[in-house]
């Protein structure tokens, strides 16, 4: 169930209320009485987070999220090769020991 904020346009008591959202709005101030009490507007009280959701993602219009799969083969003329764009190559590890380049084994006096 959502929570609203009200608040009494009268006395500016504030609360948050825990209601379905068929119920009705509430427009009696628990405090002073009046039929003053209003439904605020507030922001939304969650983020997208995890793998997959980016801050930016719904940001600057169209150009700002990237295509989805498969977009480029849709948008290329008939006939025309899609690549996958090349990834950098994994850096190149330390060189192995020479004891471990010859067998692994050492040769005992």
């Amino acid at each position: 169930m959502p929570i609203y904020a009200y608040r009494c346009e009268a006395c500016g008591f504030a609360k948050d209320v825990l209601q379905k959202m068929s119920d009705e709005p509430l427009t009696v101030c628990p405090s002073c009485s009046t039929a003053a009490f209003k439904k605020q507007v507030t922001a939304a009280g969650f983020q997208l987070k995890g793998s997959g959701w980016y801050v930016t993602d719904f940001r600057g219009g169209a150009g700002a999220t990237v295509p989805p799969a498969g977009a480029a083969e849709a948008a290329a003329p008939a006939g025309t090769v899609v690549t996958a764009p090349a990834t950098p190559a994994a850096p190149a590890s330390s060189p192995a020991p020479a004891a471990a380049s010859a067998g692994g084994t050492a040769a005992a006096s």
